[in-house]
């Protein structure tokens, strides 16, 4: 297959981000289609049709895979609608809010043997692939302890954040980042701690907007991960993995590397926006994506690793409700 035909399903702030790199930025890929009920998005884009039903993209023999990027709530049974019309697919993460839902969406793309990648993005950013190569080849040595940190630049609207957001959509992504600085080991039990200090008048709305979690993995390792919806900063994402050979850090905000000194000190902007910080790994994740499908070859971070990550998300918001240490075979293995 020399080009891959792609359908974009969701066109809001990421889905538009996606489509513009389909259209632009990735070899080997062609935009053909968005699925969104707006107008005149399709066309922006430079894609050749427009639908506003999901399923009309999936039965568009032009159509070779569907890159999901609509509201989280709707993940699943677009996996499965597209699976089923035997589209390989990319689905922004969560893949599924819950377990039985990534079941169904693992077991659809199973059945009909085409490509299920999740979009964790973490992955493919340079500093997260570096520390990984320092595991892989030995000389991190055995992890003992790790951490991920996303805060986000704040801004949000607190009436449309439903309950568990902070994990099941926002905390999602260093789970898997956890999972992924410590290869071939999983997550046994997982307590968390979270609060609405954000926006405390929403508390009682079941809002948690700052969470701190641990989680013990199998291999003795303990992973700590830990959002707050605003930092006054800017967007913040950060990893570490320190082992019994040394230590790695990754990521540190900076929008670039210059740093001003002048009358009030030294001042180093840091990035505002998610697509600002990790506009290459985002590209790359898509590329990666469209290779494996041409290719042939297996997806990069699949249905599966999605599934993981979500439990973990789960035993969170569960050990916040419960004050105690969550195991993950008590949310369902």
């Amino acid at each position: 297959m020399d080009e891959i035909g792609v359908a974009l399903v969701g066109a809001g702030r990421m889905g538009a981000f996606h489509g513009r790199s389909l259209a632009r930025r990735i070899p080997g890929a062609r935009l053909v289609a968005v699925a969104d009920p707006a107008p005149g998005i399709a066309e922006r884009l430079g894609a050749d049709r427009a639908y506003t039903d999901p399923a009309e993209a999936f039965a568009d023999p032009a159509v070779d895979a569907v890159v999901i990027a609509a509201p989280a709530r709707f993940h699943a049974d677009l996996v499965v609608a597209a699976a089923r019309a035997g589209k390989a697919v990319f689905c922004e993460k969560p893949m599924a809010l819950s377990l039985p839902d990534a079941d169904r969406a693992i077991d659809a793309a199973r059945a009909a043997g085409v490509l299920l990648q999740v979009g964790f993005n973490r992955r493919f950013a340079p500093d997260w692939q570096a520390g990984r190569a320092l595991l892989d080849d030995g000389r991190l040595g055995t992890p003992r302890v790790l951490r991920s940190v996303t805060r986000d630049p704040g801004g949000f609207d607190p009436s449309r954040v439903p309950p568990d957001t902070i994990f099941k959509e926002t905390l999602i992504h260093d789970f898997d980042a956890l999972r992924f600085l410590n290869p071939g080991a999983e997550a046994v039990e997982v307590y968390a701690t979270a609060d609405a200090l954000v926006e405390p008048e929403w508390r009682e709305r079941g809002l948690l907007d700052t969470a701190v979690v641990v989680v013990r993995f199998d291999n003795g390792a303990t992973g700590v991960a830990e959002a707050c919806f605003e930092a006054a900063y800017g967007y913040d994402v950060r990893g570490e993995v320190f082992g019994s050979g040394g230590m790695a850090t990754m990521g540190d905000g900076r929008r670039s590397g210059t740093v001003f000194s002048g009358a009030e000190g030294r001042i180093v902007e840091t990035a505002r926006s998610d697509q600002e910080l990790l506009a290459g790994a985002y590209v790359a994740e898509l590329a990666a994506f469209v290779d494996a499908v041409r290719d042939g070859t297996p997806a990069p971070v699949g249905g599966e690793d999605a599934r993981a990550a979500l439990a973990i998300a789960l035993a969170a918001a569960q050990s916040v409700r419960a004050g105690r240490p969550v195991r993950i075979e008590e949310v369902g293995k």
